[in-house]
């Protein structure tokens, strides 16, 4: 009697494996079934068209173009130069008149005034004057005391 129960149970297990089996592959079927369809219907949607965009280009040159270009003005002890042009104290108004004629925001009217490579001892009365003289012609005054260098060693 011991021996009766095992032998039919021993028969039934295999079935029920079989059975099982063929669930779990029933279930991975259906799991690779959807996955493939949906990479399918992903791949197959056209692009989307959206609206055109300009990209701005990395030129160089284009980008200098559309920065205005800062007046100089460089004092040694005795001269002044506009853009480096030589210009009698007195007749600096009338240089940088022309230059900032039409030039209404503030930031187009920048005019640098900078002491000459070399020329460290320019008075003080000197930089008054001129920065008067770049006022009165509706420059806005920038001073730029140091300027970087980069120095090699051989």
């Amino acid at each position: 009697m011991a021996g009766g129960p095992m032998l039919s149970g021993g028969g039934g297990g295999r079935r029920g494996a079989v059975g099982q089996t063929a669930a779990v592959l029933n279930l991975l079927t259906d799991l690779a079934f959807n996955i493939l369809i949906f990479f399918v219907v992903l791949a197959s949607s056209e692009p989307e068209k959206g609206r055109p965009q300009k990209v701005p280009s990395a030129n160089k040159d284009k980008a200098t173009d559309n920065q205005p270009q800062n007046i100089e003005v460089t004092l040694t002890r005795t001269t002044v130069a506009v853009n480096g042009t030589n210009v009698p104290v007195d007749d600096v108004a009338a240089k940088l008149k022309p230059l900032l004629a039409g030039k209404t925001k503030p930031e187009d009217r920048i005019v640098v005034v900078r002491v000459a490579p070399g020329s460290k001892d320019t008075p003080y009365q000197h930089w008054i004057r001129v920065t008067g003289q770049v006022e009165r012609a509706g420059g806005v005054v920038t001073v730029q005391l140091e300027e970087e260098q980069t120095v090699g060693v051989k």
